[in-house]
């Protein structure tokens, strides 16, 4: 295995536990709750559901760009360096989500730092198919 899989399957690995983690916790407050889930009222059963959906919104793209990389011979230090961008920012995204006050600055960077990896993948991606093509 080259290095660029390596890097990428180390951030595949490290989201499947954020993943697990933000599942877990989720399904810990749907037991607790004492209203049907979808129904407001129960904050922090809520807060649980959104930060679990709002990784699964973002993870799978964020990753089948780093495997897109990979493939296209692109060097492991672009893919160290978004994956783990990628990773912090959902992890600081799902703390500022289960914060009971919103809008929250935590919250904030967590997004923009996933914004910023889905731009800086997916331009990475697009030059390298230009590059594919001749059209660099």
């Amino acid at each position: 295995m080259n290095d660029s899989f390596a890097a990428v399957a180390l951030y595949a690995g490290l989201n499947a536990f954020l993943l697990v983690i933000l599942s877990i916790n989720a399904g810990i407050r749907r037991s607790g709750a004492t209203i049907q889930p979808g129904t407001f009222g129960e904050g922090a059963l809520t807060r649980a559901i959104r930060a679990h959906g709002n990784f699964i919104e973002n993870a799978p793209l964020a990753l089948l760009l780093l495997v897109a990389l990979a493939l296209t011979n692109t060097a492991a230090l672009p893919i160290h360096v978004l994956g783990a961008t990628f990773t912090f920012g959902r992890v600081v995204q799902a703390i500022g989500m289960m914060r009971a006050k919103h809008p929250n600055v935590i919250r904030f960077i967590g997004n923009v730092l996933t914004w910023l990896v889905l731009l800086g993948g997916g331009g990475l991606c697009v030059m390298r198919f230009l590059e594919a093509a001749g059209l660099s």
